[in-house]
């Protein structure tokens, strides 16, 4: 069976098609100096546009992981999520904190999609 990737960097590829299931590198925002809801929407507008290049959308969501650098903006982030999600079509979603790979980044998110 054939893989896909898009965006193939030296290290990791932004998504990888294998079959009818779409799998996307964790997603981190672009302006590092935003709150968490402002990176949360940045990351989430970016999953968006993978999953389209990838032919698929966020209603054929599987799964998602969620890492937070502080828990206590758990809440702060589930309000952009809650708005986001398809609703009666949330995923399978794990969310801990942990530190992050730049002191800057306050989410960092990674889905698995449908086809």
């Amino acid at each position: 069976m054939a893989i896909e990737r898009i965006k193939v960097g030296a290290r990791m590829s932004q998504a990888v098609i294998h079959g009818d299931t779409v799998y996307l590198a964790g997603q981190v925002a672009d302006d590092q100096n935003a709150d968490v809801a402002a990176q949360t929407r940045q990351v989430l507008g970016k999953i968006d546009t993978l999953l389209a290049e990838a032919g698929t959308d966020k209603s054929k969501l599987l799964s998602a992981n969620v890492w937070l650098s502080d828990i206590s903006t758990f809440d702060q982030m589930n309000v952009v999520w809650d708005e986001w999600v398809t609703p009666g079509k949330p995923p399978v979603r794990a969310c801990v904190e942990s530190r992050l790979a730049r002191p800057q980044f306050k989410v960092e998110i990674m889905v698995v999609a449908a086809g």
